[in-house]
């Protein structure tokens, strides 16, 4: 069953991890997949780095994935520095091996880069690439509650992620988004204007506070108060911090829960025992286990 479908029955679970870097063996991240499997999520996403760096260990994890037979595995993919013939052959290995999802994006510019350095320079056109050439992918488009950084206005954001819709798109995968208030406003916003996709929203764990505030800022996005204060209470003790955060991070699985998503999706950063901790204490596991 393609992940929009299960979205249509039930609120998806679902994890992101990355690939080990090129010199780095992958006994880790298996060990780190075996432990997320235990919570039966519905799929589980692999990212790279930017300009394509690490592709080559996402397909390895997608392959991972796929072989357990525990779940669905969903490639990134991005526009940087690839032509239509690369990105046909890099396709056609993903289906070759039984992979049929993936979440086309732009990608961010490697620093120096002006454009993609491809032949796409937007995600609409990936997509609609990709509905030509390629029917049989499921695919999921990236959204950005708080607004793209690079976007001059709420209403272009929406515009283009209108254009992703109607380019063939199957669901949205949510950009980080801390403001479960800014969230609600956007979902409002953007079912007005017409798109009607299944929402998958990204929740990043709270675990240390430089990581924390460094990818919250650096993707445009808004630290709330109550995040806010538990930097300043707890920033210089990571013990405290990690404790507080996971509390935080509970309540924020909850609150999105509450605001009626289609889809929950941990960003893991392979980090599994905290990822229990969390899971263990919102009783998603049961929660998941009930919407079998």
């Amino acid at each position: 069953m393609k992940i929009s479908e299960i979205m249509k029955q039930k609120m998806s679970f679902s994890f992101e991890v990355f690939p080990p870097k090129m010199d780095q063996p992958m006994d880790n991240l298996l060990d780190t997949l075996e432990h997320l499997y235990v919570f039966n999520p519905d799929f589980i996403s692999c990212t790279y780095g930017a300009g394509g760096t690490n592709a080559g260990r996402n397909v390895e994890v997608c392959r991972a994935i796929k072989k357990s037979g525990r779940t669905i595995p969903v490639t990134h993919f991005t526009c940087i520095g690839n032509t239509k013939k690369d990105i046909k052959k890099s396709l056609q290995t993903y289906l070759d091996m039984g992979i049929d999802h993936i979440l086309a994006l732009r990608g961010d510019f490697p620093k120096g880069w002006e454009g993609t350095r491809g032949d796409f320079d937007y995600a609409n056109e990936l997509v609609a690439f990709i509905k030509k050439n390629f029917p049989e992918f499921c695919i999921a488009v990236a959204g950005n509650p708080e607004k793209h950084f690079q976007a001059d206005s709420f209403e272009e954001d929406i515009a283009h992620l209108r254009v992703k819709q109607d380019a063939g798109a199957d669901y949205i995968m949510t950009q980080l988004c801390h403001d479960v208030d800014q969230y609600k406003w956007w979902a409002e916003k953007i079912r007005k204007s017409g798109i009607l996709l299944p929402i998958d929203v990204g929740v990043m764990p709270v675990l240390s506070k430089d990581p924390i505030v460094r990818m919250t800022v650096s993707n445009g996005s808004a630290i709330p108060r109550e995040l806010a204060e538990i930097i300043a209470r707890y920033g210089d003790n990571p013990e405290d911090f990690k404790k507080a955060g996971k509390e935080y991070t509970v309540k924020q699985i909850y609150r999105f829960i509450n605001a009626g998503i289609n889809g929950l999706h941990i960003y893991s950063l392979n980090r599994w025992k905290d990822i229990t901790d969390i899971l263990d204490e919102s009783g998603i596991r049961n929660l998941n286990e009930s919407l079998e």
